[in-house]
């Protein structure tokens, strides 16, 4: 016994291997408590086979990228610690508006998840598998040298892609909602302020002064005395916030390097040389786009300065509040700061009327109220807005946050009821297909047939994405395919839309009117089910339906027919992941506006920088369109023609 305290005897003895196999029914929380027992135990639970077993138990990459995302990490450990992490990210997220689509993928890429934006867009010639996706990247988080995270959102500016480099808040397990934030932090290193980069230069000696006087007190008595209970972001005003990301995202901007614009993920691994290619690419990538991170782009010379650099994430608030002055007097808004007083403005008559409607309304004065919904969750405490100061008072320094977090959401058929005004994605649950619910997952296709192939008189058709999943509806099971990505020039269906239900226990007797396929080939129905599909309606936003039926072929595809129209709908099951490795990349949108495009729209706005006649929306055709809309709303009887 006392040669063996712990009774390790047995684990010891177990060889490397053996002991990889057996730690695979222990979790990493289980691993890191055993290595307590005693020195060997630590030893054997150190071991790399160990971790690499727990990297690949994870399941967020195979075995074979494990060993290339370890050149560019300290050890398997540090790598777990960075799957377990970003793991609740992957993903389809996406927002409501604008009504073409605003699907982010997060995937996979080097060390690191990156967020891909799918561009709404047409068919190609070579159809879904062989055509190339169009897709912007909006944003990455990428694993450090010790497994912890950097975050870099993604956008362009004056022609010039740009990286805007932030922090990570705890993503939690169950995640639903990734909100771009903005979030005051105590910069501290061992008692001494580490000033952050400012937004002017420190020409002001006695404002330095003040913030070292503040070093010597405790985190807990700065905040007391500074700010009292922290301010979630959230409770600001909508034009608060939109104004407050704006001057952050402009101020942390770094514009990429073009050694930084290679590849964010490898290509498919059946090219061995193109593959260890990507690989070299992303490694060097990777390294350059860490060293920005800490150091602002490498320009900081570590012997002239030989105390830690300015973090370039990190802006000081004293210089939030002036450049929010600022701003304020060019706007002619009021002041944020309780030492300011209200800036001069000359009032029109219709300003007059605004502003008393809004005393009675009892809206923030800051800028735009954020419309929240009771069916989200959120309670009337929540939707009273704080002023902008009291949120600055939280902390001493603040940067760029992306949050992962778990709130309250409703929803219509599996798609959730979200807020228009929070910069914010929503995650979509992925149903895996399983006994009585095979078809559910991620499908995308085009009308007509054959499937996936242009047709002579149209040359390219649009891309849909839909989500399948089951619902019981008056004790009944069905299958409600929802669209998430349109390809249109203009917006035919809102998002979120039922394009078609079925009632899955209902075969119909609608023979499918195709007897061949685009190779020749006959068609072989398996199942076939009644159903009705999306239709023109009560209006846009709450479309009809019309009977049709869904026909299960031969072969893996889905096809929808309405009956009387005889329109068709075919659908293929997809592998996002690897369309987006054989994608075309295109330029993103700015900063913010790229994370989440919150103005409603109704034209391709997406596409507006691809290089491709196929996604362009006609203006001349967009405004026929809406035209043709607003007749229809006034003249209700010409409604379906």
């Amino acid at each position: 016994m006392e040669s063996d305290p712990c009774g390790s005897g047995l684990l010891l003895a177990l060889p490397d291997d053996l002991f990889a196999m057996v730690s695979r029914s222990l979790s990493p929380r289980d691993l890191c408590n055993l290595s307590l027992g005693c020195r060997s135990l630590y030893t054997l639970v150190a071991s790399e086979k160990v971790w690499l077993t727990q990297c690949e138990m994870v399941g967020v990459v195979s075995y074979g990228d494990l060993i290339e995302w370890r050149k560019g990490i300290s050890s398997y450990k540090a790598l777990c610690r960075f799957l377990i992490s970003v793991m609740p990210l992957l993903g389809i997220w996406v927002h409501q508006n604008p009504e073409l689509g605003n699907v982010v993928y997060v995937m996979p890429g080097f060390v690191s998840v990156v967020g891909c934006r799918i561009i709404p867009q047409e068919l190609g010639p070579l159809g879904i598998e062989d055509g190339p996706i169009l897709w912007a990247p909006v944003f990455e988080i990428i694993g450090d040298f010790d497994g912890s995270t950097a975050f870099f959102l993604h956008g362009r500016e004056r022609e010039n892609d740009c990286f805007y480099p932030g922090s990570v808040k705890g993503i939690e397990k169950n995640c639903n909602a990734l909100l771009l934030e903005v979030e005051p932090r105590e910069q501290t290193s061992g008692g001494k302020l580490v000033h952050a980069r400012s937004f002017i230069d420190h020409s002001d000696k006695e404002q330095r002064k003040v913030c070292r006087s503040d070093s010597g007190l405790s985190r807990s008595q700065r905040l007391v005395e500074q700010s009292g209970p922290m301010v979630p972001f959230s409770r600001l005003a909508f034009g608060d916030r939109r104004r407050l990301l704006e001057i952050v995202t402009s101020q942390v901007r770094l514009r990429a390097p073009s050694s930084a614009k290679g590849p964010l993920f490898p290509h498919s691994r059946n090219d061995e040389e193109n593959f260890q290619k990507d690989m070299m690419l992303l490694f060097e990538r990777k390294s350059l786009l860490m060293q920005m991170y800490k150091l602002g782009g490498g320009n900081i010379d570590l012997k002239a300065a030989p105390e830690l650099p300015s973090d370039p994430t990190l802006l000081e608030v004293s210089e939030i509040r002036k450049s929010l002055d600022h701003s304020s007097a060019f706007r002619g808004s009021v002041s944020g700061d309780d030492g300011c007083t209200q800036v001069a403005k000359r009032k029109t008559i219709g300003g007059y009327f605004r502003d008393s409607f809004k005393q009675i309304l009892g809206k923030s004065g800051s800028m735009n109220g954020s419309r929240s919904s009771s069916k989200n969750g959120s309670s009337s405490s929540e939707n009273k807005h704080v002023q902008l100061h009291d949120f600055l008072k939280s902390g001493d320094t603040i940067g760029l946050t992306l949050h992962a977090s778990n709130v309250k959401l409703s929803s219509y058929r599996a798609w959730p009821n979200m807020h228009d005004s929070r910069f914010a994605l929503y995650k979509l649950p992925m149903r895996v297909p399983t006994a009585g619910q095979e078809y559910a997952g991620l499908w995308g296709g085009t009308f007509g047939w054959p499937p996936g192939r242009p047709s002579e008189d149209k040359p390219g058709k649009a891309l849909f994405f839909l989500l399948l999943s089951y619902e019981e509806i008056d004790e009944q099971r069905h299958l409600i395919a929802t669209k998430i990505l349109e390809g249109t020039h203009y917006v035919l269906h809102p998002n979120g839309s039922a394009m078609f239900i079925v009632k899955i226990n209902e075969p119909s007797l609608d023979p499918f009117p195709w007897e061949t396929d685009a190779d020749s080939l006959p068609v072989a129905v398996k199942h076939a089910f009644v159903g009705d599909g999306i239709a023109n309606g009560y209006g846009f936003r709450y479309p009809g339906s019309k009977p049709g039926s869904l026909y299960v072929i031969q072969g893996g595809l889905l096809a929808f027919m309405w009956k009387e129209s005889r329109a068709i709908l075919t659908l293929q099951r997809l592998n996002l992941q690897e369309l987006l490795k054989k994608g075309e990349r295109v330029p993103a949108l700015p900063p913010i506006a790229n994370f989440s495009y919150l103005t409603k729209s109704y034209s391709n706005v997406f596409a507006g920088c691809a290089n491709t006649t196929n996604c362009l929306a006609s203006p001349r055709f967009v405004f026929y369109y809406l035209l043709t809309k607003c007749l229809r709303s006034l003249y209700p009887q010409y409604k379906d023609k």
